[in-house]
């Protein structure tokens, strides 16, 4: 975390110089209130009461300057400092590969970029701050202290073990607690996400009851541990003010038998020693509460460190050049199993290969691995064993950028972000133009419904998409895949939403507009890709069958299957 401060060492050196004017300015108040009451008031001289009372309030005057240069210093330093540090842990979630985003779930990520920076962002305010502030008033608080009598220094002595005993006690006890909060924290995130974010499934299936009792559970934990963290904090307080009201008394003592046995002591100097003294004992105390801040701050700075220092899974190749071939795409005896799962493979010994400007249709049953296979090519995740190629270099072998520049990819769900639906589709190039937008559209069948719009092109989309049909989402994400320039099309079953005839029009645009663009289709209906070059069918993570249609129907059982149980069972006949 130090880089991000080293940035700001002109503030951070700035804020404490002048909060040492202002606490200076502080220290001396009492000494020339001592003044006033031995000189002025009991020696009934008012023009000394005058003059010190002017130089007092110049003195306050001063001091609230230092502190308020001290505020605007510290206050540019922390902000630059969260503002940094938010940056670069969200371009670090940014670069995270799936596996990773999968191990920490998104409610810890979001409270990580959020609640456990503004707790480090505080912790640098308190350093510049309250940290230099109470050592300068302690150190100093001492010294005008002794200044005042020895013996006021002694009571001092006595009294700040005790204090400094608390304070180690207490916060040794909640320490290890505030991780606990954070994750708690994490919990309550995590269920707002996916309870907002599922809104309407909740609503139709009427479980508001059951979310808001996940919630409250989740939320009893987390006030449950705050408790438990400030109960303990809560008898600090007050045992510091045993202390400092103890030594207040025995200052008292001490000063009275001086004055009565006509020693050196003043009224005015025990008034300054009990000033002294508190400002000495309240400046433990509140150094005591820094640290119970920084303990908070180290359990989240080692959350963000987790995800700063996170190594990268998918590691960049770095080759950026020219390619041979131009579109393929090849498995060459892959085999997957999820990281962190029990180690089944998902995919085993995959081997095929897809020509430049071919169509390959992949069909199956539920969990057989389509997604997977077609998640391995733009690197989403990297193959267990065997190699992925596209223009006949492995994948690993790729800067990520241009890999991923060769690519479009349309999803399963159909992400859609809350801007107009131009933005939407332009979203993968950033300078497409108004033509390049309506002709992607229009290949993708969107072009006429989203004419019949009010606003057109420029209708707000609002978020998640939310306001447009499934159908009408999957095809402005096809547009936004085919606003941009690829080599190779990836369907990952998104066209499932969309009518038959619909689809049979998106094909046939494609076909027309992008001939020589690889495509590879996932479908669960055969007649989304009973059109393609080739099928490839899977079944328990393997190839069962690849072939043309009619091939599959005379060779795969499987196929057959899936044919009669679509096409005849289910009546959409051909």
């Amino acid at each position: 975390m130090l880089k991000y401060v080293k940035k700001y060492w002109v503030f951070c050196l700035l804020a404490p110089l002048f909060m040492v004017g202002e606490v200076a300015m502080d220290l001396l108040q009492p000494d020339m209130m001592a003044d006033i009451v031995d000189n002025g008031v009991l020696q009934s001289n008012i023009d000394l009461i005058i003059s010190v009372g002017i130089r007092m309030i110049l003195t306050v005057l001063l001091g609230g300057l230092c502190g308020v240069m001290c505020g605007v210093f510290a206050n540019i330093a922390a902000q630059g400092f969260g503002n940094d540090l938010r940056k670069d842990v969200f371009a670090k979630i940014m670069h995270l590969s799936f596996q990773q985003t999968d191990k920490i779930s998104t409610g810890s990520l979001v409270t990580r970029l959020t609640n456990d920076v503004t707790q480090v962002q505080n912790t640098v305010m308190m350093s510049v701050r309250g940290f230099v502030r109470n050592c300068v008033m302690f150190v100093g608080g001492i010294i005008m202290l002794y200044r005042q009598s020895p013996k006021f220094a002694l009571v001092a002595a006595c009294g700040l073990p005790f204090v400094a005993l608390f304070a180690v006690f207490f916060l040794r006890k909640t320490a290890p607690l505030f991780s606990v909060v954070q994750k708690k924290l994490d919990g309550i995130n995590h269920i707002m996400q996916e309870t907002v974010a599922g809104a309407r499934v909740v609503k139709a299936y009427v479980r508001e009851e059951y979310e808001l009792s996940r919630f409250d559970e989740a939320n009893d934990a987390l006030c449950a541990e705050n408790l438990r963290v400030q109960s303990l904090l809560a008898f600090m307080g007050p045992c510091m003010n045993i202390v400092l009201n103890l030594c207040v008394v025995a200052v008292i003592i001490v000063g009275g038998w001086t004055v009565r046995d006509g020693g050196s002591i003043t009224p005015g100097n025990t008034m300054a020693a009990i000033t002294y003294l508190a400002q000495i004992l309240h400046g433990v105390t509140f150094m005591a509460n820094i640290f119970q801040i920084f303990s908070r701050a180290r359990a989240s700075a080692d959350r963000i460190n987790e995800v700063l220092n996170s190594p990268d899974v998918i590691v960049d190749g770095g080759h950026t050049g020219i390619a041979v071939e131009k579109g393929s795409v090849e498995f060459r005896n892959v085999s997957f199993s999820y990281p962190g799962g029990d180690g089944e493979e998902v995919l085993e010994n995959i081997s095929f290969r897809v020509e430049p400007g071919e169509t390959l249709g992949i069909i199956g049953a539920t969990a057989s691995g389509k997604s997977t296979l077609v998640h391995l090519i733009p690197r989403f995740y990297d193959a267990t064993e065997g190699e992925v190629l596209v223009d006949g270099i492995n994948v690993k072998d790729y800067d990520l950028e241009t890999l991923r520049d060769k690519i479009a990819i349309v999803l399963q769900k159909a992400e859609l972000y809350s801007r107009s639906i131009a933005e939407n589709i332009s979203w993968s190039k950033k300078d497409a133009t108004p033509w390049e937008i309506k002709k992607a559209a229009e290949i993708a069948q969107a072009d006429d419904f989203i004419c019949q719009k009010s606003s057109g092109y420029y209708t707000p989309v609002t978020e998640g998409g939310h306001s447009l049909s499934g159908g009408q989402k999957q095809r402005i994400s096809i547009a936004r895949a085919l606003v941009r320039e690829h080599e190779i099309l990836i369907f990952d079953d998104s066209t499932s939403a969309l009518d038959l005839k619909t689809e049979a029009s998106l094909y046939k645009a494609l076909e027309a507009e992008c001939p020589d663009v690889t495509k590879i289709i996932i479908a669960q209906r055969i007649a989304s890709i009973k059109g393609a070059d080739r099928i490839a069918v899977l079944d328990e993570g393997g190839i069962a069958a690849i072939g043309s249609h009619e091939e599959l129907m005379q060779s795969s059982p499987i196929y057959q299957d899936i044919y009669r149980s679509q096409l005849e069972e289910g009546g959409d006949k051909q």
